[in-house]
């Protein structure tokens, strides 16, 4: 029974924080590469990249999140592809620490956080792991869902 209520993170770090997304919208994890820069009316989009032939905006969360990145030319920087329905976006990480498997009683609601992109809290041990969601990531574009129509 406790496996039907566990929940699996891949973990990143950005910022020297820990952050994780559900294992389920990550589509994969690759070596960070400088994206194409982009003119975007979200100044989240930091650029495009080309994943297979597939165009994939790059997202750098760390100015939304007021964390400080260790920077693109780090060693460990990665870019982790997220998926939501059809789409993919990627976002830019400082490094890719492990992936976790969690029970419910590991998850913390967090009160007025005040961003959408901030989902809960995952404590383990004496870690707190800011879980986001994955829909969020794509920035603005939320708000586009009457473009579509």
């Amino acid at each position: 029974m406790e496996q039907a209520n566990a929940s699996q993170l891949v973990v990143f770090a950005l910022g020297g924080e820990a952050y994780g997304l559900p294992i389920a919208k990550v589509h994969e994890i690759i070596r960070y590469t400088a994206p194409r820069t982009l003119s975007s009316g979200d100044p989240d989009v930091c650029g495009v990249i080309s994943l297979r032939g597939r165009i994939v905006p790059v997202y750098d969360l760390s100015a939304r999140l007021s964390v400080e990145r260790a920077g693109e030319n780090a060693d460990n920087a990665k870019i982790v592809i997220v998926e939501h329905e059809e789409a993919l976006a990627g976002i830019v990480v400082d490094d890719v620490e492990e992936v976790l498997t969690l029970d419910a009683s590991s998850f913390d609601e967090l009160p007025a956080v005040g961003d959408p992109l901030v989902d809960k809290v995952a404590k383990l041990d004496d870690r707190l792991i800011i879980v986001l969601r994955a829909e969020h990531v794509f920035g603005v574009a939320e708000d586009s869902s009457a473009l579509a129509a």
